[in-house]
């Protein structure tokens, strides 16, 4: 199967940190590399101009993008496209919310929400190969084509718009919770890269030092004022003072009590948001969102959901997953609700393909296919209906839904992320490293990729 571009998806090939031989400047500055992952705290220009190629007009609803990465690929016929047939069991207790069916038994915390949630599905995957689809959607476009190869994630793209705007930020602009690894910010500055944490409640590891904060700041004193001293005779200010923006914005990660809060939290909020892994990383989007330390775009990474035997399994498979999915992000809207930043928040959960309809397959799971369901929240989209409609099998696109009278793509997504941010989806990145501009949301031949925007309409 060739994309969009004539290209074949099928064809794709599968810090080390600087320190001074001085022992205690060694070590201190060991102990922040491995606490702070080093990215966003090092400098960096930016790559160049952003120019707009056409008269588009954001939404520019939301502050910040919650985006919920179901990793795996769910079923959408069994969550957000619901279909029913004798494979159906009782426990999904499919239930009417107007003109929205949906399983309220399996996500009975969502449906307790579902006024303030959005499906859209017409949406179509272009590839159903895990780690192609997997970046496709994480950085918008066919990432074995072109230029796309080094493309940054479009959180980091978030995070070169908008972070800058709050200079004195304390965390990373782009969080990425439960992951280890992914795109990155590529050519962007190196403050734009994803911070990788796997929250568990008990703070953020290593941002103490082993022999305490008093002793902390004489090595760090001792460590600015030497370095000092060789940056008056660099040019430019040279090498070391990137060191010691890198420094000093460790050192603001350290001992902070702000910081704390958003990490820390008993264990009666993690049973209110299911005491699980996907529970404290929802936990941490909401405190994040709270403490506006500069964190704008936050990934939660939730898997897997590959469910190719056994899919209906009691207490296994699909139904603990949702249960977890349910009980994390049904409390997290609960709560953004009552404090406020809802409306002022996107939130998008979506995996990177779906699976097959209808009867089970002969090990009782779902295989690989391309129609696919998202769901959205916040940001002040209406609520409580569907975009799209697939036809009775849920295989294929019977009505898009929506202005693009075609089926939705990532590309397209990512053009509505953008939008609700407030950031012209049609803007081209010009560097003359890269040889051309990079397209924020690409082009294509066959397609005018653009925003959702009846999803506030």
């Amino acid at each position: 199967m060739k994309d969009q571009f004539g290209h074949d998806p099928s064809k794709v090939r599968g810090t080390r940190f600087w320190r001074r031989p001085h022992m205690g400047r060694r070590m201190f500055f060991r102990h922040m590399a491995t606490a702070m992952s080093g990215y966003f705290l090092l400098p960096g220009s930016r790559p160049g101009e952003s120019v707009a190629q056409a008269a588009a007009a954001p939404i520019g609803s939301a502050k910040n993008v919650i985006f919920i990465f179901l990793t795996g690929a769910p079923s959408h016929t069994d969550t957000f496209d619901l279909k029913e047939g004798p494979w159906l069991p009782a426990f999904m207790n499919p239930t009417s919310y107007g003109d929205v069916r949906f399983p309220q038994g399996l996500m009975p915390k969502i449906a307790d929400q579902i006024n303030d949630v959005a499906f859209v599905r017409s949406l179509q995957a272009y590839a159903t190969a895990h780690g192609l689809a997997q970046n496709w959607v994480q950085i918008g476009r066919n990432p074995v084509q072109g230029l796309n190869r080094i493309a940054p994630h479009l959180g980091s793209v978030v995070a070169m718009e908008l972070g800058a705007q709050s200079e004195n930020r304390t965390l990373p602009a782009f969080i990425s919770l439960n992951a280890s690894n992914g795109p990155g910010a590529s050519f962007l500055p190196p403050e734009d890269e994803p911070f990788y944490v796997s929250p568990g409640g008990g703070g953020l590891a290593n941002t103490t030092h082993p022999d305490g904060a008093a002793a902390l700041d004489r090595r760090f004193g001792l460590a600015m004022s030497l370095d000092t001293e060789i940056s008056a005779s660099e040019p430019f200010g040279g090498a070391t003072a990137d060191l010691n923006q890198f420094r000093n914005k460790a050192r603001l990660m350290m001992y902070n009590g702000a910081i704390t809060n958003v990490f820390n939290f008993d264990q009666t909020t993690r049973n209110a948001y299911g005491n699980t892994g996907f529970g404290n990383a929802c936990i941490t989007a909401r405190n994040l969102l709270r403490s506006n330390l500069g964190t704008r775009f936050i990934q939660i990474s939730f898997g897997s959901w590959d469910h190719h035997g056994a899919i209906y399994a009691a207490n296994a498979n699909l139904q603990n997953m949702a249960r977890q999915f349910d009980n994390g992000l049904g409390q997290l809207i609960a709560d953004l609700k009552a404090d406020g930043t809802f409306d002022s928040t996107l939130i998008v959960a979506m995996g990177e393909f779906g699976r097959t309809v209808g009867a089970l397959n002969t090990t009782a799971g779902r295989d690989h296919h391309v129609q696919q369901s998202v769901m959205l929240a916040g940001a002040r989209i209406k609520g409580g209906r569907a975009i799209g409609r697939t036809n009775a099998a849920g295989d294929l696109v019977a009505d898009p839904g929506w202005a693009g009278n075609r089926a939705v793509r990532n590309e397209d997504i990512e053009a509505t992320i953008y939008s609700a941010l407030g950031i012209d989806w049609t803007k081209v990145l010009h560097a003359s490293f890269l040889g051309r501009g990079f397209e924020y949301v690409p082009s294509s031949d066959q397609y005018t990729f653009q925003p959702i925007h009846e999803l506030w309409s």
